[in-house]
């Protein structure tokens, strides 16, 4: 079974390359009407969508699945419409394939240019989040690339639907239909065998929780870029207003707790620590928001003690960790021992301690006085992401069109020929 499996899975990926070799011959008006047709196919045919969804939906109550998990598996008519939105999105996007990075006239004549190339085949392994295959198929055709897909068993009907949807679509706008394939999801081999790919899938990239995560990037031996898991803080300064301090609080909390911008750690110095601890506690507690806080929190009613776990833990639920920190410095610490490299905030009104903590916190994003719920490849202008990456190479940060693709040397002679040494 598990070579039958192997077989099936290089066998998309056979059939990926063949398709991405036509993808990087595609003009930007070919492939934006490719994503144009499938944001209307995607609208025309979301009655379809939306019975897959209930399905699954329908067994992952069964199996227990939690409410931030079933959030992010469920799709609604506004979800549907979100994602086509996206691909419109992307398709009014300057094409990255073939862009100038950098380019010279050698002293002897030769001509040098830097340029944008696809991937090729790029593999994507996530959990439960069907409108993740969307924009993976979207961002990556844009970029000139065949995606291989690889959900979770748990959004296997929606996942299987919404691709039929778009390879339809691709035939429609005459591209070929394997720029999309979804990949078999109810044996964990299924990704073992795409993320040894080497030499058929070009680059992997895995999205869910810190098992998912670490599982691909310890076992791959195709190229592979971590998106983290967003263990993030908010941390309010001496010099904060306590006011703008709740509403940010609360926005990176609570506006959606089950992704990986939703704050799950709260810092608060201990200069407003009188003021802003009993305040951020009942605005937390009257949105259902249970806390695990440190010895000044747990003096509130409703506040749980806090272990040592709970620093570390990305609750993505209505659950928040929260410490009183008695400096900048200490909150820095707290992070860089902590943090997961994704998003951090500060809230303050102090210039010098906003570039410090800038300068100092380690992550991918870093906000000042704003929300950590701006990670996101749409509010940064991307359109649709890929996904947020927490590491230094080749990406960080929200993932779009650009980090989908790589760069080649083009280099053009008259004759051109290299003297012996």
């Amino acid at each position: 079974m598990t070579d039958d499996l192997r077989e099936q899975v290089h066998a998309a990926a056979r059939r990926a390359r063949v398709a991405a070799d036509e993808l990087v011959l595609a003009t930007r008006e070919r492939k934006d009407a490719a994503l144009h047709e499938m944001a209307a196919a995607l609208r025309a045919r979301a009655h379809e969508v939306l019975e897959a969804n209930a399905k699954d939906l329908e067994a992952g109550r069964a199996a227990g699945l939690s409410e931030g998990l079933l959030d992010r598996l469920a799709l609604t008519g506004k979800r549907i419409g979100g994602v086509a939105k996206g691909l419109e999105t992307v398709a009014g996007l300057a094409d990255p394939v073939g862009e100038v990075l950098r380019g010279s006239i050698l002293p002897n004549g030769l001509e040098l240019r830097q340029v944008r190339v696809p991937m090729g085949v790029v593999g994507m392994v996530y959990e439960a989040r069907p409108n993740v295959t969307v924009d993976a198929a979207g961002l990556a055709l844009k970029a000139g690339n065949a995606a291989l897909l690889r959900g979770s068993s748990s959004a296997e009907h929606s996942n299987a639907a919404l691709v039929a949807i778009l390879r339809d679509a691709l035939e429609t706008a005459g591209l070929h239909a394997d720029s999309v394939q979804l990949l078999p999801c109810h044996d964990r081999a299924s990704v073992t065998h795409l993320i040894t790919a080497r030499g058929l899938v070009d680059l992997v990239i895995p999205r869910g929780g810190a098992g998912l995560i670490n599982a691909v990037v310890e076992q791959a031996t195709v190229p592979t870029i971590e998106t983290g898991v967003g263990n993030c803080h908010v941390y309010v300064d001496a010099n904060a207003d306590l006011d703008m301090a709740e509403q940010i609080v609360l926005n990176s909390k609570v506006r959606r707790p089950s992704v990986c911008n939703a704050a799950e750690s709260l810092l608060v110095h201990a200069a407003v620590a009188d003021d802003f601890v009993p305040r951020i506690t009942a605005a937390l507690q009257a949105r259902d928001v249970v806390i695990h806080g440190d010895e000044v929190f747990a003096h509130q009613n409703g506040v749980r003690q806090a272990t040592d776990d709970d620093w570390d833990t990305e609750y993505l639920s209505l659950d928040i960790a929260a410490r009183v920190v008695d400096s900048l410095d200490d909150a820095v610490r707290h992070i860089a021992a902590h943090g997961s490299g994704h998003t951090e905030a500060i809230v303050t009104n102090d210039v010098n301690a906003a570039r410090r903590f800038t300068a100092r916190v380690d992550a991918a994003a870093v906000m000042v006085n704003a929300s950590t719920a701006f990670t996101d490849g749409g509010e940064f202008g991307m359109g649709a992401e890929i996904g947020i990456s927490t590491q230094k190479l080749h990406a960080r940060g929200p993932m779009g069109l650009s980090e989908l693709t790589s760069s080649k040397w083009v280099a053009w002679g008259e004759g051109h020929v290299r003297p012996s040494s």
